[in-house]
């Protein structure tokens, strides 16, 4: 999964559209979409110039590709780079590429796509939401997780000292291409912690796919069609959700299964990547909150144990004890938790399960209850 894909034909295109009346888009999905998707650029923002943001190291990798199909398709280039990493969604790096954006001239009718995974994804959206009031972003991620879930929904931020995605806006994007090919030069350690955002949507509401992703996740690693049918599944998902809730006003909450274990361990890590990344605290976080659920008595065991064990086999970290140099006490876990975006009067809100497929939104959860839950994971209890 090292290698650069060879040159290959576009495969055919599966189209998901996310209807949002006048701020409706669709994202594209299939291998080797770059020139086509430059072509649709050029016709559906015609007249527009791009600002292409990217990280270091995806600027070498797949950065001139883009450009080259963008340019043969008459549409004019710059590009902005920012470090790799969960640390450049700062402040500074905020201010830095807003700065960029405007010595580049990108005007309202101009474009910034951010070819990236989901930080590259989060800051430039961040930075298009609020860039002369408000830039058109074309996002390309190049992660799975990204693939999957940050670049579909429009919540754009960057993190903050008190927390992860705490300072943000929404910003939907006016196209989202998802070329499955991009995928083959990931690591296996990036793809396995994207993968933990495509089970996450069997687990929500859809345990045929969970089924489904028990039997296949090999050949979506391996990248045959089995891989743009766990995108394409997980992004329509995720599109009818936000159809249905834009802001996070009601059942979008459930896409945060796992994130509220998740985040607080991001953040006592110190975002360093090389303790967590963040599918992979998701992984943790979803394996927590059915064994949560399983302690409240909401969800048989069975189903808690198969969640586990089916993240297990992919590679993915499943308790806290898998967390390089600690995770934090059961006290500290809790304070972060207590950051979270979801957090209303004080009351933790998680989501919880009665059963693979069986998620919902469980607010006003007693601090005390996941200090107790906490306590007997970090014993092995």
């Amino acid at each position: 999964m090292n290698a650069m894909a060879p040159a290959a034909p576009a495969a055919e295109r599966i189209v998901v559209p996310v209807a949002l009346a006048e701020r409706s888009y669709d994202i594209l999905i299939g291998r080797h979409q770059l020139c086509e998707a430059a072509e649709v650029i050029a016709s559906r923002f015609a007249g527009a110039r791009a600002a292409i943001v990217t990280d270091e190291n995806l600027a070498a990798l797949h950065a001139p590709a883009l450009e080259a199909c963008l340019q043969q398709a008459g549409v004019n280039t710059t590009r902005l780079t920012v470090p790799p990493g969960e640390a450049s969604k700062s402040y500074a790096r905020f201010i830095e590429l807003c700065d960029g954006l405007l010595a580049a001239k990108i005007e309202r009718n101009d474009l910034v796509i951010a070819l990236g995974g989901g930080v590259v994804g989060d800051l430039s959206g961040f930075a298009a939401s609020v860039l002369r009031r408000g830039v058109r972003l074309v996002q390309i991620p190049t992660s799975l997780l990204a693939q999957v879930d940050s670049s579909v929904g429009g919540k754009t931020g960057i993190n903050s000292s008190h927390g992860k995605n705490l300072i943000g806006a929404f910003h939907q994007p006016a196209l989202v291409v998802c070329d499955t090919a991009l995928l083959d030069t990931l690591s296996e350690r990036e793809f396995k912690a994207g993968y933990a955002e495509v089970v996450k949507y069997g687990l929500i509401d859809d345990p045929a796919f969970f089924d489904w992703c028990e039997v296949n996740w090999r050949r979506v690693m391996e990248g045959g069609p089995e891989r743009d049918h766990a995108v394409a599944t997980a992004c329509r998902a995720k599109a009818a959700v936000v159809a249905r809730d834009e802001r996070e006003d009601g059942d979008r909450a459930l896409l945060n299964l796992g994130h509220t274990f998740a985040h607080a361990l991001e953040r006592l890590t110190r975002y360093d990547s090389s303790r967590l990344v963040h599918g992979e605290a998701v992984a943790i976080g979803l394996c927590l909150a059915f064994r949560f659920s399983q302690r409240l008595g909401l969800c048989p065991g069975q189903d808690a144990g198969r969640v586990a064990a089916h993240l297990a086999a992919v590679g993915l970290p499943t308790r806290l004890q898998d967390v390089p140099g600690g995770s934090g006490t059961a006290a500290e876990i809790v304070e972060a938790m207590t950051q979270d975006k979801k957090v209303k009067r004080g009351a933790l809100t998680f989501i919880l399960a009665h059963g693979i497929g069986r998620s919902f939104i469980a607010p006003g959860v007693a601090a005390e209850a996941a200090h107790g839950f906490i306590e007997s994971e970090l014993a092995g209890t």
